[in-house]
């Protein structure tokens, strides 16, 4: 179940753990370094008790003095009758023959008797006073006892009189143990506390840009994400490195995609085109003959008004079929001066009338000073074209604007409208033919447009959101030029 959740908390509950683990050990470290340091302080204060206890028993014992001895073993209760940290237990004085000379509980340990016999303790603490040929005090613990002793020999002129012994309680470390522990967890607290947020915070931050990535590459799948959907990490490690690299997939992705598209754009259309321009020649044969024959009945003498008037009526029936028809056979074959200024400004006469009669505003942008490598005619063609197109979009008072400008290797023609724009779901089909027919029109002027673009190899693109309506075209000039 841990394998399934995110990196967003993965990386703070491992980094959690780590800070917890951290600081008991740590706290549990300072604790056992706490309780030696306690137990060391008792074993030096408890060996320098004993070493000044055993030189002031010294003249006691040599003059076999009880009563001073047994005062002497007790000085250290009457100047600290509180228990403390230094607090010993029971004092004994032990002869050369290791029996009682006298204790500071006398009733338990009765003068001469046999230490042994009142504690198992001393048992064994007997042997290791008679192994022990040392001077100075010692420390002796003995296993399974819950007291530990100080032995400190009294020797007088090298002749060893007895042994002091000290014993201490272990449950005498546990208040001050206590203390230090409580203290060492309330500070392991407030550590934790400042550590645990400041972990989850960084964590998240760390995370952040793996579970960013991961959101992009899941949607990764039917429509690819921008980059403003993505808004990936950028940076020079590992994670920014992956994040550079699903970049560079999105763009080819994307660039695979818009090619694709593309080419089944183009594929369609000349599809289409190839239809159209069978049906078109297919017409025209038996179009030519109905235009011949009204031909051929007008050169005779017409007395009916009515006949005369249908006849009319039919002859410009079939000329706009005939009209019709040359649209849809758009060839660039024939000869044409190269583009100039004039042919421009040309073109802007002939949409102005149209664009008075709309009401419409035309703004007119013309950087051309000399003269281009393009067919004029198909140029103005193209020109015309989206120019009345753009005039019909818009509304009464709407505006109408054309920039020509060109580039080391380009002519490009802009044209745009503030009309109703042109809908997503529209833009696939909008140079096919009849598509987009206006009133008043035949809907071809798109597809011609298209297809003269196609033949002068260039590109034309369109961009359509409320309120602005733009096509693009951009026609090379270098190989009008060759």
């Amino acid at each position: 179940m841990f394998r399934d959740l995110s990196f967003r908390y993965k990386i703070p509950l491992r980094g959690s753990v780590l800070v917890i683990f951290t600081a008991v050990v740590v706290t549990a470290s300072l604790m056992f370094r706490a309780y030696d340091d306690l137990k060391r302080d008792v074993l030096m204060n408890s060996g320098s008790m004993g070493r000044v206890l055993a030189h002031t028993l010294t003249p006691a014992i040599v003059h076999d003095d009880i009563w001073r001895a047994y005062e002497i073993i007790n000085s250290p209760f009457q100047a600290s009758p509180n228990a403390n940290l230094n607090q010993a237990e029971e004092i004994l004085v032990l002869d050369a023959r290791q029996q009682v000379y006298v204790s500071t509980h006398p009733k338990q340990y009765p003068m001469l008797s046999d230490p042994a016999r009142a504690s198992p303790d001393l048992a064994h603490l007997q042997q290791a006073i008679a192994d022990y040929r040392g001077t100075e005090p010692k420390a002796v613990e003995l296993a399974g006892s819950d007291k530990f002793y100080m032995v400190a020999p009294i020797i007088s002129d090298g002749v060893a009189l007895g042994s002091l012994v000290i014993g201490y309680s272990r449950s005498m470390f546990l208040p001050r143990f206590y203390d230090i522990a409580r203290r060492a967890v309330i500070m392991t607290l407030l550590a934790l506390a400042v550590l645990l947020p400041m972990n989850w915070y960084w964590a998240w931050r760390m995370a952040a840009p793996l579970t960013q990535l991961a959101k992009c590459m899941g949607k990764v799948g039917q429509t690819l994400p921008d980059d403003l959907e993505c808004n990936l990490y950028e940076s020079r490690d590992e994670i920014g490195q992956v994040g550079m690299a699903f970049r560079r997939m999105l763009g080819e992705l994307k660039d695979r995609e818009n090619l694709e598209k593309q080419m089944f754009f183009s594929e369609r259309l000349a599809a289409v085109g190839r239809l159209a321009a069978g049906i078109a020649h297919e017409i025209n044969n038996p179009l030519g003959g109905m235009l011949n024959a009204i031909s051929t009945f007008r050169k005779h003498s017409i007395t009916d008004p009515q006949t005369a008037k249908t006849i009319s009526l039919l002859e410009r029936g079939l000329l706009q079929i005939k009209d019709t028809i040359a649209a849809l056979l758009v060839e660039a074959k024939f000869q044409s001066h190269p583009l100039t200024v004039q042919d421009i400004e040309d073109t802007r006469t002939l949409v102005l009338p149209d664009a008075h009669r709309k009401t419409a505003g035309l703004a007119w942008e013309n950087d051309i000073l000399d003269p281009l490598p393009l067919p004029s005619t198909l140029v103005r063609q193209i020109l015309i074209n989206l120019l009345l197109n753009a005039i019909q979009a818009v509304e009464p008072q709407g505006r109408v604007r054309c920039h020509i400008y060109r580039d080391s290797g380009s002519l490009t023609l802009l044209v745009e409208n503030d009309g109703k724009h042109i809908e997503a779901e529209q833009l696939g089909y909008l140079f096919e033919p009849f598509a987009t027919g206006r009133e008043g029109g035949h809907g071809l002027g798109l597809w011609v447009t298209y297809q003269i673009v196609q033949q002068l190899k260039g590109e034309i693109m369109v961009q359509s959101q409320p309120g602005e309506t733009r096509f693009i075209v951009t026609l090379p000039l270098e190989v009008h030029a060759a």
